[in-house]
């Protein structure tokens, strides 16, 4: 177990690095504003620009990670997000910062494809549900640890805001030398041919019992494709890329992005003050954590569609909560930090891991990096589009014309999930290919 930790570790610090880099504009956006005197359309592009270069690390990762392998891209992500970290935090206009960031998004667009497809590749089907969810708890780890560093260094003058990115260097080099201490996934040396250094591996992560098993899995899933096998040919694999498509646009479209990113600005908007918006934003990471560790708890018990069904119905609920308090003109500090975290709560507990564990498991051995590319690419996409977007829409709509239609999206989330999701828990990775055929 404690060998299957340490590479399962590897997938989860990525996730770590993740959550700050995504999230560390949060706390440091307002002082990147009033440091270079932003209007609302450059301030969506401080706070998105990351995202945009997430949607190209993702377009590519995939295909190179069935190339070049799952530790090699971990290592240039590693280098990365060290590089771009001190780069934003010595950025001297506009225009250097958003260059800084669209090249630390490559990273964190690239590490949301790899990250679960590592953690996917060396877990026995039992523990698989709770290690890939260990990922998301890593994500919120790394957004909770970047509110505390923005909420740390709120007060300790103009420059406070570089070094909230130049803290992101440390996980990363820590993340580097972790990358070094492992071999490739068992399951991409399989495909490469390494028949004998997979076996090698998975005796090392869960001893001879278990790598003779999976090693069979392994064998039978490969004599079942085709030499000539392409994405666009099978049907199967049509489908399943548009799951993952509708899930990902699903996901942004609820708004989970608007409150990661925006929540202090939210809160001033709600008559709260900065240092306060920012406590209360902590206190939201604080139960992003919480939640994501019941979670974990909980996935592999109750399984992932019955959790994404009640987290999309608990997401509708409080969203349209906060757009009828918007409509009704209360919407308070107090009320908008109830209905806030409960929003989160649903998402954290039932979505988020879930999301990512479910994308990890349902594409065949053969094509999981590229495949899994599509749904993760697409989920930058509208991502970025959300947050570049939202500063805008502020000052265009009235709040409950915002959360009402992010409530729309969740409902159908839900609709969507009663539908389309199927169980994938207790099975192993070559099971679950058999369910879409």
């Amino acid at each position: 177990m404690k060998k299957l930790l340490q590479y399962a570790s590897i997938g989860v610090w990525g996730g770590l690095l993740f959550g700050f880099d995504v999230a560390i504009i949060t706390g440091a956006g307002p002082f990147v504003t009033r440091t270079f005197g932003l209007n609302s359309i450059e301030e969506g592009w401080a706070y998105s620009s990351l995202l945009f270069g997430c949607i190209a690390g993702a377009a590519v990762a995939g295909r190179l990670t069935d190339t070049w392998g799952r530790k090699r891209i971990l290592i240039v992500v590693a280098l990365l997000f060290a590089i771009t970290s001190v780069g934003s935090a010595l950025a001297y206009n506009l225009t250097s910062f958003i260059v800084a960031r669209v090249f630390g998004g490559l990273a964190v667009g690239a590490v949301s494809v790899v990250a679960p497809i590592f953690i996917s590749e060396v877990s026995p089907s039992q523990y698989r549900g709770r290690l890939v969810s260990a990922y998301q708890l890593f994500i919120v780890a790394g957004i909770l640890i970047s509110y505390f560093i923005s909420y740390l260094l709120y007060d300790i003058g103009a420059d406070n805001w570089r070094w909230m990115f130049a803290f992101g260097a440390l996980p990363s080099v820590f993340f580097l030398f972790m990358l070094l201490s492992v071999s490739e996934t068992p399951r991409f040396l399989y495909l490469k041919g390494q028949k004998e250094k997979a076996l090698e591996v998975l005796k090392y992560i869960g001893g001879l019992e278990l790598a003779a098993l999976e090693i069979e899995k392994m064998e039978k899933s490969i004599k079942r494709e085709k030499p000539d096998f392409r994405m666009r040919k099978d049907r199967s694999i049509r489908k399943l890329l548009l799951i993952g498509f509708v899930m990902a646009l699903l996901l942004q479209m609820s708004g989970i992005n608007i409150i990661i990113n925006y929540a202090p600005k939210l809160f001033l908007s709600s008559g709260w003050d900065l240092n306060a918006g920012l406590f209360a934003t902590f206190g939201i990471g604080i139960m992003n954590f919480i939640a994501t560790g019941i979670s974990i708890l909980i996935i592999d018990k109750y399984g992932r569609r019955c959790m994404y069904i009640v987290g999309s119905a608990g997401m509708t609920i409080t969203l349209t909560g906060i757009a009828m308090v918007g409509w009704m003109s209360v919407f308070s500090g107090m009320a908008a930090l109830i209905l806030i975290v409960l929003f989160c709560f649903f998402f954290a507990t039932f979505i988020g891991p879930v999301f990512w564990t479910y994308l990890s498991e349902i594409f065949p051995n053969r094509v999981r990096g590229t495949a899994m590319s599509i749904p993760t690419f697409t989920q930058w996409i509208f991502n970025a589009l959300i947050v570049l977007l939202f500063p805008l829409m502020l000052v265009t709509f009235d709040m409950s014309v915002i959360f009402g239609l992010l409530a729309v999206f969740a409902f159908f989330q839900f609709l969507f999930s009663v539908k389309y999701m199927k169980e994938t828990k207790g099975k192993s990775l070559e099971e679950i290919e058999n369910l879409w055929n």
